[in-house]
């Protein structure tokens, strides 16, 4: 089964409750939360209080994608205020391990994210805790940048590695997904999609579910 995701990120903040609440009428099963802090990346998303907000408002599954350096120190607040999900990078964390303990203990959902210039070998050692895989399709830091070809190869080395020994995984991929090249990236074996600019620019609702007719 494929999961549509959309990132709020590329939402129009004036407007972000009715905007998500157009995603969430017309069908989309998640919602793409990106805490960024200024120095794993060079830009600043929004936190805490955006994270609560949604939360009021919504009942999608909140899947917090934290690009956030020692992002251990959050992780209990963040599941307080209503993640259903945290994603940590690999290159960002010197305790990875024990992060994503901590995530599951608390009783929601792991993942581990790689940029696209880290090897895959990079999350195999946390397979066994998580339960997703995301993959940077771009670099991480700002939205609506475009699609990095040479990713897709790194999508299909991570369905072979979930397929032979963690069926249980999700493929996450992030970062200029389109309806252009969407068919290409669930090919791969990507089954969660995260994309913003192509949901939040122009009618939401008809954007989502052409996303849907398509997966």
């Amino acid at each position: 089964m494929n999961y549509l995701c959309p990132s709020i990120l590329a939402a129009d903040f004036w407007e972000l409750g009715e905007q998500v609440a157009r995603v969430e009428k017309a069908g989309a099963p998640y919602l793409h939360i990106d805490v960024m802090d200024g120095m794993f990346v060079p830009s600043i998303s929004f936190g805490m209080p955006i994270l609560a907000s949604v939360r009021r408002r919504s009942g999608l599954f909140l899947d917090v994608h934290m690009m956030v350096s020692k992002p251990e120190r959050y992780i209990a607040e963040l599941i307080r205020l209503g993640a259903d999900g945290i994603t940590i990078h690999v290159e960002a964390c010197d305790c990875i391990s024990s992060t994503l303990d901590q995530i599951r203990a608390l009783g929601v959902k792991t993942g581990i994210a790689i940029n696209p210039e880290t090897p895959v070998s990079a999350v195999l050692p946390y397979m066994e805790k998580v339960d997703m895989v995301l993959v940077m399709t771009v670099r991480p830091g700002f939205g609506g940048q475009e699609y990095i070809i040479d990713c897709i190869d790194k999508i299909k080395e991570v369905r072979r590695i979930i397929n032979q020994n963690y069926p249980g995984v999700k493929l996450e991929i992030d970062g200029g997904v389109t309806l252009g090249n969407l068919e290409m990236n669930l090919a791969a074996g990507a089954d969660v999609i995260v994309t913003g600019s192509a949901i939040f620019k122009g009618d939401i609702e008809a954007n989502v579910r052409e996303f849907l007719k398509r997966m």
